[in-house]
């Protein structure tokens, strides 16, 4: 069976993810699905399956992969294709660049992988594919959907390679308009197209309709899509066209339409008699086209093959608003598709979308191929025709996939990851002996040491320098410097060895004098002063601590610690007076460092102080800084507070509204389990805990 499944990439993370989709192979054995668990996995089938799984991600991106179940346990790109089961991994919307490019994710053990990437734009856009080595090699790969862009290190672009090296199909001039040039379609990192022998997969992320001035750039860019679609198709090609296409094709693939066409003012007919959904009813079969077929477009060329799988199912949608939190009531579009060209539909067993995978504010479509197809009137292996010729007969491999294989527009060749490994091989491979003299290891104490160290062994050398210990510890110093410093110290103290073991000595000794320093300080920091080790401290009454009373002489004078060869300071007594001074300053009292020795501290507690009570100064802070109490909704559950961000009077201000999701309806609805209708200013809610 092979099967290609489309999810959003959300997961690659999505983490939130764009649309994927996967392939697999596997003996007469149809993908298993469990709806209540789709959840923990994209898909089960077979171990020798073929799975191409595209994968759209609009929350993360690629970079943050792993912070949904089940890929957050084992946090590999490997580990989350081995799960899925997949061999073929397209992914969009991955927003990243080059420079965001890391090792895990190119260096993939048995994966290749092809990205294009925003030239201009940060985090914007992004497509990639991966593919499994062992399953299936792409013949030719390109970036880009009209071929103006030129492979790595070169200054040829693809459409203009000889014929044995370009994909084809490329748009012919007149065929788009002159309105968006092709050099700016392709520099937002939108499409990647491989070839196999068996079909041409292109995963796309086409533009979506933000505001008035995306319209044009839109429209340009489905154009050329359908464009190429058809051309490969006239040339004799099979295509596989999977990825987020942002168009709804019919009533049933999105809700709440006739609510949406009332407030627009739209008829049913109007609505889909917009470019982009005019477009992808000339492109699908069984599409409705209102009024006569553009030119050029005369005959459908793909097939949808969710609805040819499930022509009438209603509420099979891909994609759904996260800010209105519109999953849980599945009110959402269907907007992400796998389609194909007619020639190889009957190869497809199995179609379905996996609403339950979550991650994302869209879910994979799949399509499953079976493991042995009809070409030409001949029964054939599916890995016959999804790898180069020679690879594999009858299904079975007649030679590895090795380097060579791999195309010039694989991450693989990029110079930051070109002939590099996985960091995780410089653990866990063994390093291969070199053709060098390998240095005899350091003895152990339980071995006996050579002669030349005999300093050590414990027998008296009568003060004689023994130059060939000397000798011999230079020449292994890079194995066992430790034990060699030792044996020269011992053997000729008047070498400059011993030097080190003063400076050793030395330094151990001043360890201590800086562990003693430290402490020294903690102690007189806790000593002196007072700290705050709580809010309340601060409004407490600023008592001094009581300073120890210095020991005291026969003679009555305080003994004050003195540091031996240095002066002691003078006290304010001894000190001279300035010029114009009379005799000795006084000491005022809000001096910010007093005698301990001529004042005496005063009593923690007065008659003047007033006396702070802890259960008043509680209720007082509780009053200011006291939690806010959630107001409750209709539900009798605690609301959820937003923020107003339509533009107008009410804008930035906050609001509180019933946090379950919205229903079926799409609007806030009464006696249900679904979100009610209350709604509540921030500013007219003053409850408080």
């Amino acid at each position: 069976m092979f099967m290609v499944d489309l999810y959003p990439a959300s997961i690659l993370r999505n983490s939130s993810i764009p649309s994927p989709m996967y392939f697999s192979f596997a003996q007469s054995r149809k993908l298993v699905l469990d709806p209540p668990e789709c959840d923990e996995h994209f898909a089960i089938t077979s171990s020798n399956s073929l799975q191409a799984f595209p994968h759209r991600n609009n929350v993360n991106g690629i970079r943050n992969p792993f912070g949904y179940q089940p890929w957050r346990e084992n946090r590999t790109f490997q580990a989350m294709f081995d799960t899925l089961e997949a061999d073929i991994v397209v992914m969009q919307e991955t927003k990243i660049q080059r420079k965001d490019l890391r090792d895990d994710m190119v260096l993939v053990p048995g994966w290749d992988v092809y990205f294009s990437l925003p030239k201009y734009k940060k985090g914007y856009s992004g497509v990639a594919i991966y593919t499994r080595s062992s399953k299936c090699c792409p013949i030719r790969a390109e970036e880009g959907i009209t071929g103006i862009l030129c492979p790595p290190n070169s200054s040829t672009r693809f459409r203009d390679l000889t014929a044995d090296q370009q994909i084809g199909g490329y748009p012919t001039p007149g065929q788009l308009s002159d309105s968006v040039d092709e050099q700016t379609l392709d520099s937002e990192g939108r499409c990647v197209i491989l070839e196999f022998p068996a079909f041409v997969l292109i995963g796309v992320y086409s533009p979506a309709t933000r505001d008035k001035t995306r319209v044009e750039f839109r429209q340009a860019y489905i154009d050329a899509i359908d464009i190429r679609v058809r051309n490969l198709v006239a040339m004799g090609k099979q295509v596989f066209l999977c990825g987020d296409l942002n168009i709804i094709r019919s009533e049933l693939d999105t809700a709440g339409l006739a609510e949406r066409l009332r407030k627009q003012a739209m008829t049913l007919d109007d609505f889909f008699s917009t470019p982009s959904r005019r477009f992808f009813d000339h492109l699908v079969f069984g599409g409705c086209v209102i009024g006569e077929r553009d030119e050029g477009r005369e005959q459908p060329v793909l097939w949808d093959l969710c609805r040819a799988f499930h022509p009438a199912r209603a509420g099979m949608y891909t994609c759904w608003e996260t800010r209105k939190n519109a999953r849980p009531g599945n009110f959402g579009s269907r907007i992400d598709y796998v389609l194909c060209s007619p020639g190889i539909k009957d190869w497809f067993i199995d179609s379905n979308i996996q609403e339950g995978l979550l991650g994302s504010d869209h879910c994979p479509v799949y399509a499953t191929v079976d493991d042995t197809v009809t070409l030409h009137g001949n029964k054939i292996r599916i890995e016959d025709i999804m790898n180069p010729e020679g690879m594999f007969k009858d299904g079975v491999r007649q030679r590895e996939w090795s380097p060579k294989d791999l195309l010039p527009t694989s991450a693989k060749l990029i110079p930051e990851f070109d002939r590099r490994q996985s960091i995780r091989d410089m653990f866990f491979k063994k390093a291969t002996p070199s053709s060098k003299t390998i240095p005899k290891p350091a003895p152990t104490d339980g071995q006996k040491k050579p002669s030349s160290v005999g300093a050590t062994s414990g027998k008296p050398n009568n003060g004689k320098p023994q130059t060939g210990s000397t000798v011999s510890m230079s020449q292994s110093s890079s194995q066992t410097t430790a034990p060699a410093a030792v044996t020269g110290t011992a053997s000729s103290p008047q070498k400059p060895l011993p030097l080190k073991r003063h400076a050793e000595s030395s330094t151990s000794t001043s360890r201590p004098q800086k562990k003693g320093k430290v402490a020294l300080n903690k102690e007189s920091s806790m000593n002196s002063g007072f700290s705050q080790s709580s809010l309340k401290g601060f409004f407490k009454p600023k008592t001094p601590t009581p300073t120890a009373n210095p020991t005291s002489n026969a003679d009555g004078t305080a003994d004050t610690p003195t540091t031996p060869n240095k002066p002691s300071a003078p006290s304010p007594s001894e000190r001279s007076p300035r010029p114009g001074q009379p005799g000795i300053a006084p000491i005022k009292e809000n001096d910010t460092q007093k005698n301990p020795v001529e004042e005496s501290p005063k009593p923690e507690s007065s008659s003047t102080e007033k006396v702070l009570d802890p259960i008043e100064s509680k209720e007082s802070w509780s009053k200011l800084l006291g939690k806010r109490v959630v107001p409750k909704c209709e539900h009798g559950d605690d609301c959820q507070m937003l923020v107003t961000k339509k533009a107008g009077v009410n804008c930035g201000r906050s609001f509180f509204m019933c946090a379950r999701p919205l229903g079926p309806s799409g609007d806030k609805e009464v006696g249900t389990p679904f979100r009610c209708r209350t709604f509540i200013w921030s500013s007219d809610w003053s409850g408080r805990q």
